[in-house]
């Protein structure tokens, strides 16, 4: 270790900096490299860690770094959107950004719990941590490592066998080797075989990158995801709703196609509130070439509220109801105590939802098998692969304008990216603000709307069928290979 990083507390602030540097490997940036390589310095520093209160400290400030520079866009969801302070959003921020550290803190106490096999046991710890945050209350793996992996680099290929963290491990796993050619006393056949290893990773997933995983399914269809860039301030006020209505209805018509999407809760009506004959004309579009149009929009039933998309045209009227919704954006958790926080703090629309069933099938219209997510819930591949493989293509409503011109809409096209790989299927994302796309089985972006502009984004998709190995087994297999090495890792640890 450089004589500059003697102390414990440079050592802290070079955690906090590797961190920071690490959200360079996400979109828009999307250098993939550099996330390795700043985990690798990581565990570098956790080789010098003797106890597991510094090992966990290493983490935290990495973590820190990491989730500090990559999510901190939520302070402009609560801030400039929902009405908090600048004082208590900035707080709120900061605290959110230090919980999501404590995962990556944990891994450094866990490491430092080894001594000789502290580096293997690493990676393991990595992905089990990023696994955890993937469920625990109710789940944020919003800066999962193996997305910045996605679409361009080799280990991407992992991710139709072993999902995202699949793809986490290989990356954890490449910057473990990484770090241990640099440890005093690497021996030149030792580095050898490190290199080696990091071949077959690279190459491996490379490899897989071009098996067909998934085959084309009768013809091509035509698309049109419209995009309204309705300004998030001004999409709930009663004045402004005849403006929403009419933009939606003029692209629409301007660009009609087999399969018209719109974005989440792009009309700002309750369902049962839109004029039957707005319905008709919205869908006239697309039943013109025999389709059918995806409507976004909020529903009340009895006393219950639900974020849902709607078909109209051709086929049968189907809705799909939101299912995994954002805490403390849609849903209050612990509302008899927290429920001052929305009284007089917050001013979020749509935001005591209730969920939708977990086992909804894809709706059948323009042709395809149609798997709608909204917004967030392309965040955890494990739900998406319930409509597979029925499913022939994969559809995301969303309304990223909650986050200003941040990294947010970026880094949220770039999860999509990874569904589609995942799942061999192509992905259409149509949004109010951006990232509006279509993105191909191979996690390529086919074609992307400029942001912030109202527009229509037109193209072809095509249907895919065939299942995947995630998308038949999910993460278990993963996660059952993490215990099953820490099983090993600790028996040989305590043996020698």
């Amino acid at each position: 270790m450089p004589n500059l990083l003697v102390t414990p507390f440079r050592q802290r602030c070079a955690a906090l900096l590797l961190g920071a540097l690490a959200v360079f490997g996400y979109a828009p940036f999307y250098l993939y490299p550099v996330p390795i390589l700043t985990l690798a310095g990581l565990f570098l520093l956790l080789c010098k860690a003797d106890t597991p209160r510094r090992g966990f400290l290493l983490g935290w400030f990495y973590g820190l770094g990491l989730f500090g520079a990559g999510v901190s866009w939520i302070y402009v969801s609560l801030h400039d959107f929902g009405g908090m302070p600048a004082i208590l959003a900035a707080f709120a921020t900061g605290a959110f950004c230090a919980f999501l550290a404590l995962f990556p803190a944990a891994t450094g106490w866990v490491g430092a719990c080894f001594s000789r096999y502290r580096m293997w046991a690493l990676p393991f710890a990595w992905v089990l941590f990023e696994w955890v945050l993937s469920w625990i209350f109710t789940g944020f793996p919003w800066m999962t490592l193996g997305y910045s992996q996605v679409p361009y680099s080799g280990l991407a290929g992992w991710a139709p066998v072993a999902g995202v963290f699949g793809v986490s491990l290989a990356a954890a796993a490449m910057a473990a080797l990484i770090a241990m050619l640099f440890v005093s006393g690497a021996r030149r056949a030792q580095r050898g075989w490190l290199l080696f290893a990091m071949l077959v990773i690279w190459v491996g997933g490379g490899a897989m990158k071009f098996a067909a995983w998934s085959e084309p399914v009768g013809a091509p269809i035509s698309v049109s995801l419209l995009q309204g860039n309705i300004s998030q301030d001004m999409k709930w006020q009663p004045e402004n709703i005849d403006h929403a209505l009419r933009t939606y209805l003029n692209l629409a018509r301007q660009h009609p196609a087999q399969l018209v999407v719109l974005p989440e809760t792009a009309l700002p009506l309750l369902w049962h509130e839109v004029p039957q004959n707005y319905r008709e004309l919205l869908a006239t579009p697309a039943k013109t070439f025999g389709g059918d149009t995806l409507v976004g929009a909020p529903e009340k039933i009895g006393d219950e509220y639900f974020n849902s998309m709607f078909s109209l045209g051709i086929a049968p009227e189907q809705k799909y109801s939101k299912s995994h919704l954002v805490p403390f954006g849609e849903f209050i958790p612990l509302k008899s105590a927290l429920g001052w926080i929305y009284r007089d703090l917050l001013h979020i629309p749509l935001s005591d939802l209730s969920s939708g069933a977990t086992d909804q099938k894809p709706m059948t219209i323009a042709g395809q098998q149609v798997a709608l997510n909204i917004c967030y819930e392309d965040v955890f591949g494990e739900e998406i692969i319930r409509q597979l493989p029925e499913a022939t293509l994969l559809v995301n409503a969303s309304n990223d304008a909650w986050y200003g011109h941040s990294l947010a809409a970026h880094q949220h096209l770039q999860i999509s990216q990874t569904r589609a790989l995942e799942t061999a299927r192509m992905m259409l994302r149509a949004t109010n603000t951006g990232a509006t796309a279509i993105i191909a089985p191979n996690g390529e972006v086919l074609a992307q709307a400029p942001h912030f502009t109202t527009t229509a984004l037109t193209g072809q998709a095509q249907g895919y069928t065939g299942a995947t190995p995630y998308a038949r087994w999910g993460n278990w297999p993963i996660v059952g290979l993490i215990f099953l090495a820490f099983g090993i890792l600790w028996r040989r640890e305590k043996n020698e």
